[in-house]
């Protein structure tokens, strides 16, 4: 069982690993192929929406061909197209590659979702949800440093280099690993993607989904404009904010920490209420100019995280939780809205604002504000399945 959770750990975190390990290169292509931040900033937002367009596709074909198929397929892409980014010599070429990249890391974070579904059930899948929250925080901490040190001594192409080592090594996992979907569907693939029909007639799975991916938005932000805060604005070097970056995601690996700990003797929607309220504080903090920088964005920015990461696995599963059947859309439906969010959230926080900052905090309050209520009228006047 380690080594399969060890395998979806490292294909969940592929989108972490595929964007923090270069955030520090940023400010550095900006002034090399001298295009603005907004520009340079699409090779993280095309990342995201092809990413979030595939995922939409590989769910479903997992459900009718297996898992392990369309995943090799998809990790095989990602291969080439990571060598195609570190042979980029001008912003178009690298948006193309990452674009291409994108595709290839849907497949990691569709089917690794709907892998754990197939292996476990109730609370023994909520329990290995958190044991992978907790392996795949190591990757928000790990991979700006490691990229800032990349950068600073070599340069920002041997990022890339390394990712598309990272994805052998999970091709390798993934080629020796058992299908664990164990009856493949046998409607034709019009069929199969009319199981998001379905899932939009399931009121609980869809308006779950909906709200929950809307506490991601401070979050995707904080990822774009993170480095032309501390780099540009700041002043401080690539590693610094390596450091910086990685500190904020510590959050991630204590928070689902802290959740295994209270999930024993308070009940689920008392928790999740909690991970919603928590945002929506931390971003209330954020918007004042009370606290000096770089302070006044880590501090907050850090409970924030804390927060957010606190109720995310168990939303995951609470989603899922709500799917009988086609496990595989259900699991790409939940990813893809999440991203797909957060990408929208990238390109409106990269525009020519004079206080990022402040801004951030606004757009967590909002986006909170909108999880904690839809989570309380859906708790008030749905019936929603809870894990065992």
């Amino acid at each position: 069982m380690k080594k399969t959770i060890a395998l979806l750990a490292l294909l969940a975190a592929f989108p972490p690993l595929s964007t923090d390990m270069y955030l520090a290169a940023i400010p550095h292509l900006v002034q090399t192929w001298q295009q603005p931040l907004a520009v340079v900033n699409l090779t993280r937002i095309v990342f995201f929406v092809t990413y979030c367009g595939c995922l939409l596709i590989y769910g479903p074909l997992s459900d009718r061909f297996g898992r392990r198929p369309p995943l090799l397929v998809g990790l095989a892409l990602y291969i080439v197209s990571s060598f195609l980014c570190a042979m980029a010599t001008g912003v178009e070429h690298l948006i193309i590659a990452r674009t291409l990249q994108g595709a290839g890391a849907a497949a990691a974070s569709a089917i690794a979702f709907a892998i754990c579904k197939d292996l476990f059930a109730g609370a023994l899948r909520q329990r290995i949800f958190l044991q992978l929250g907790v392996i795949v925080a190591a990757a928000p901490m790990i991979a700006p440093v490691i990229g800032g040190w990349i950068i600073e001594s070599f340069s920002w192409r041997w990022v890339f280099v390394l990712q598309a080592a990272m994805a052998l090594i999970a091709a390798t996992g993934v080629f020796r690993m058992t299908e664990s979907l164990q009856e493949a569907g046998r409607e034709n693939l019009m069929m199969v993607f009319r199981g998001y029909l379905r899932l939009a007639r399931n009121r609980q799975f869809f308006s779950l989904t909906l709200i929950l991916a809307c506490l991601g938005i401070p979050f995707f932000a904080f990822i774009a404009i993170s480095s032309d805060i501390y780099i540009t604005d700041l002043g401080y070097s690539e590693r610094q904010y390596g450091y910086f970056f990685a500190a904020n995601a510590s959050a991630f690996l204590l928070a689902p920490l802290a959740f295994g700990r209270l999930a024993r003797r308070v009940s689920l929607v008392t928790l999740l209420t909690i991970s919603y309220s928590g945002v929506l504080l931390s971003s209330l903090v954020m918007t004042s100019a009370l606290i000096p920088q770089p302070f006044g964005l880590a501090g907050p920015m850090w409970f924030l995280t804390f927060f957010f990461a606190f109720g995310r696995p168990p939303g995951n599963n609470l989603i899922l939780e709500q799917v009988d059947k086609d496990a595989g859309s259900a699991s790409s439906f939940m990813v893809f809205t999440f991203f797909i969010t957060g990408a929208c959230s990238m390109w409106f926080i990269s525009l020519d604002w004079q206080n990022p900052t402040r801004l951030l905090g606004i757009l967590g309050m909002a986006s909170a504000a909108i999880t904690l209520l839809g989570w309380l009228m859906i708790n008030t006047f749905s019936k929603l399945r809870m894990p065992e």
